[in-house]
């Protein structure tokens, strides 16, 4: 199955803001981990109830993310807010 990673504008900020080669990390932790796996690597999710709105820890890349799952034709993770260290 294809997916997509988008970024709302609060997590897109955050992400611009990152140095290049955080930038970089971040979006291959973000490929090898939820992207290819968007309710495994620890993710849980952030509202009881609601197992496609996940926080996960992403490793590697110093940061944790917050984050819609859905998957009408093609997966799309969408994260809505990134907090880095």
């Amino acid at each position: 199955m294809g997916y997509r990673i988008a970024y709302a504008s609060q997590a897109d900020a955050a992400r611009r803001g990152l140095p290049a080669q955080r930038r970089t990390a971040l979006d291959k932790a973000m490929r090898t981990t939820i992207g290819a796996d968007p309710y495994g690597h620890g993710s849980v999710e952030a509202k009881r109830g609601e197992r496609d709105y996940r926080e996960a820890t992403i490793a590697g890349a110093d940061a944790i993310v917050v984050y819609y799952v859905s998957t009408p034709d093609v997966l799309t993770v969408t994260a809505v807010k990134l907090i880095t260290a």
